[in-house]
């Protein structure tokens, strides 16, 4: 094996966690040579560079192109970076990532300054206070969009649709205490989670129960409205999705090792008692939205409806440096239970139906109102001659927003929704599981 330069050693010693004698045992000679290669860059650029470079500036942007290139999850904090509370503990509540070194929205949080300011999923951030934002860390950009309550803070946004960048100035605020809302409509229970924290399975049994009570005890079904909601406690997702199965596999979570596997299975229950379940999502959920989703997808409890989910289904893993400072790096990943990665694929619903409501969204192509039907009734168990009684083309998917507007109707994805359950326990044959087992 070639003997490693100082100058390699030096770098080894710079960045590694481990003991030098540990890291230099499983080096290879054709990762010195990379390493004595990136060393003549570093000394080129420090001896050459129009202006003087500082050795931790360089040794910074090395290590977050290293872990940017892994995937848009994985950074480097460096010792004297600041933190989000150094920063401050308010936010715009805004769930950003990177995509090829610009800063891209995921979600905005409900209720937030970012949804409040109208900031979609899909959206770029180009700066952050007159700041140019690409190629930050996403640490950084975070960073820089939280601050002190009450604080101002201005984004300049890129939109698709829009030919011009615009500029939006929100105020931080702390997060909402609540993540689980609902409400009743045309006999169909409507559960909003915009977040997964350490209340929200309670708050969803107290949603459900609420619901039945103003019912009367006979919703016709749910929809569970993820649509925008990013982020979250993956453990608790998990319970959300266990309260409606009583049986199965809820996700997988994979290691880099074939041992390094954990299954969660449900437990029996379902508080929904079998009524038919409508999951809407869209590019902006993610994550934790989209381990609900999958779950009840793959296990025949819900149609899961709207456009296709994010692709966020990863773990990270913090880990100090002794020469301080600290990596974010990947070190598992989830997985539905039938097997489908939710990292970077996302979860595609089985009925895609556009938001035709939105002025910025394409129109799409409508589909069959049979294919829902289908769909929804797994669980439900409604006789098959239902399936049939509707194969048109649901004309509704052809709207325009303005004949939408015309019609009350400002989000097109719910009333879909709506509409199916409406229809579903108007048919005949076609009543709530709950009803037919009185």
């Amino acid at each position: 094996m070639k003997k490693p330069s100082t100058r390699t050693l030096a770098l080894i010693g710079a960045v590694v966690l481990v003991p030098a004698a540990a890291a230099l045992a499983n080096v290879s000679a054709d990762t010195y040579r990379e390493l004595d290669r990136f060393m003549s860059v570093f000394e080129r650029v420090k001896g050459d560079y129009v202006v003087p470079v500082e050795d931790k500036q360089l040794i910074k942007g090395a290590i977050d192109g290293m872990l940017s290139s892994l995937d848009a999850e994985s950074g480097y904090t460096a010792a004297d970076s600041g933190t989000r509370s150094a920063a401050g503990p308010a936010g715009i509540g805004l769930t950003v990532t990177m995509e090829d070194g610009a800063l891209r929205v995921v979600a905005p949080g409900s209720g937030s300054p970012a949804e409040r300011a109208g900031l979609k999923p899909g959206d770029f951030i180009s700066h952050i206070d007159g700041e140019l934002a690409f190629g930050l860390s996403l640490a950084d950009s975070v960073d820089k969009l939280c601050g002190a309550v009450g604080s101002p803070v201005s984004l300049t946004i890129a939109r698709r649709g829009r030919s011009k960048p615009f500029d939006v100035t929100l105020t931080r605020a702390l997060p909402g205490a609540a993540t689980v809302g609902w409400r009743l409509e045309h006999g169909v229970g409507v559960i909003d989670v915009n977040g997964f924290a350490a209340g929200t399975a309670a708050e969803l049994k107290a949603a459900i129960a609420a619901i039945g009570r103003q019912s009367g005890g006979q919703p016709l079904g749910y929809v569970i409205d993820l649509r925008s909601t990013a982020g979250g406690d993956m453990n608790v997702a998990m319970l959300v999705a266990d309260a409606f199965l009583d049986k199965g596999e809820i996700v997988e979570r994979r290691g880099r090792e074939t041992t390094d596997v954990v299954r969660s299975a449900a437990k029996k229950g379902d508080v929904a008692e079998g009524l038919p379940l409508v999951v809407l999502i869209d590019k902006g959920s993610a994550a934790a939205a989209e381990i609900v989703a999958g779950a009840l997808q793959d296990n025949g409890r819900a149609l899961v409806m709207g456009d296709q989910s994010y692709g966020l289904g990863s773990v990270q893993t913090v880990v100090p440096l002794n020469a301080g400072g600290s990596i974010r790096i990947t070190t598992a990943r989830y997985y539905t239970p039938s097997g489908r990665s939710v990292d970077e694929k996302g979860i595609e619903p089985d009925l895609e139906v556009p938001q035709l409501s939105d002025p910025d969204r394409p129109k799409a192509d409508g589909g069959r109102f049979a294919d829902l039907r289908r769909q929804i009734v797994r669980e439900a168990k409604v006789d098959q001659e239902i399936l049939e009684s509707d194969a048109d083309p649901d004309p509704r998917f052809k709207a325009t927003p303005e004949e939408l507007k015309k019609q009350g109707i400002t989000d097109f994805q719910m009333s879909y929704a709506l509409r199916a359950l409406e229809r579903l326990g108007a048919s005949p044959g076609g009543a709530p599981a709950a009803s037919r087992r009185r």
